[in-house]
């Protein structure tokens, strides 16, 4: 019996301008590039598209021979913006969508895509959609270092400078360069499930979840390779979420005072212990729910929660979605027609 037929696959665009970081246009590639269905077949086809195609300098001593115009973003499912290092008169950086002269503004580009994609930024990438009204009474974040500039310019747009990546109706912007692999992965997520994005991560050797309200800026996000760091307690916490884990034992297998861990881990990861906990123990229960056909309750209590009722609430205030809800759009058998978003587009 033939197996059902593929669905075409998820479209990005990525529009760069004149002094783009090489590194923002590349992970965007990798990271969708990477992603296959059950089957081996791709997921995502990205293309990169300018104002004008041609000739498209990045910030490095190289450029780029950009194939695609405009025309990819109005068949595009998802656009993706990055920073440009282009810099205005007075020397500063300028990432606000000035138009070269001859070329169309950014909002006139961003006017043709369809009402139903997603738009995203990476980094001050960020400018360019709030220049063209897109982030107008939304929130959204950018780096650290340009939040004060950003808030000047766009009194009007909610900006968060504290967060990785947000998600605001079909717009979503990120912090700086990890910020946007962490934006890319929480898209394949949505997309495809914890199973897929997982995989792209170990792909590409980068972590496989960092929550987007987690802090952008880590006081020590490399500890010294001979102090005492919190490392360990999270190593083991992993291999023991079907366990009950309190603060005490986390601070215990780091040979800390709880006060003294409590601190340390939110300087090396961004969030509180509790929080990090949730995350991956959530993510634990999604990738269950993906990968078997255990009962919600088994699933439950392999991912710490101890209950299904636990789950269930937990997944409904992360996700938005039943346990068995997300089963049925992510869950074997059922991934490889999942295209679409588990978050509404909201135009």
């Amino acid at each position: 019996m033939a197996g059902r037929p593929c669905r075409p696959p998820h479209r990005v665009a990525v529009l760069v301008r004149d002094g783009v970081m090489p590194l923002e246009l590349g992970a965007v590639h990798q990271l969708f590039g990477t992603a296959r269905g059950p089957g081996g077949e791709r997921l995502y086809e990205v293309r990169t598209c300018a104002a004008v195609p041609g000739r498209v300098r990045s910030d490095a001593d190289f450029a780029l021979d950009v194939p695609h115009g405009p025309e990819a973003l109005a068949v595009a499912d998802t656009v993706v913006v990055p920073a440009s290092h282009e810099l205005d008169d007075t020397g500063a950086p300028d990432d606000e969508g000035t138009p070269a002269p001859g070329q169309v503004s950014l909002a006139e580009l961003l006017a043709t895509v369809r009402p139903d994609a997603r738009i995203a930024s990476i980094c001050t990438g960020a400018f360019a959609l709030a220049r063209a009204g897109l982030l107008d009474g939304r929130r959204a974040t950018t780096h650290w270092m340009s939040a004060e500039r950003f808030r000047r310019a766009f009194p009007t747009v909610l900006l968060d400078p504290d967060v990785l990546y947000t998600e605001d109706g079909r717009v979503f912007t990120s912090a700086g360069e990890a910020a946007g692999i962490d934006l890319c992965l929480h898209l394949i997520r949505s997309d495809h499930g914890a199973a897929v994005a997982n995989d792209v991560a170990r792909r590409t050797v980068v972590p496989p979840f960092r929550d987007g309200g987690q802090a952008q800026y880590v006081d020590v996000p490399v500890p010294e390779p001979a102090g005492e760091h919190t490392g360990p307690a999270r190593s083991w916490a992993l291999e023991h979420l079907d366990e009950p884990l309190s603060l005490d034992d986390l601070a215990r297998h780091a040979a800390m005072s709880t006060r003294t861990f409590t601190r340390r881990f939110r300087r090396e990861v961004g969030v509180s212990p509790g929080a990090w906990l949730l995350q991956q123990r959530l993510l634990r229960a999604r990738d269950l729910l993906e990968r078997t056909d255990l009962p919600v309750d088994a699933v439950a209590r392999r991912a710490g929660f101890g209950t299904g009722a636990s789950l269930r609430q937990h997944f409904a205030r992360a996700l938005g979605v039943s346990p068995n809800g997300y089963r049925t759009t992510f869950g074997p058998g059922h991934r490889h027609e999942k295209v679409t978003h588990a978050h509404p587009r909201v135009p």
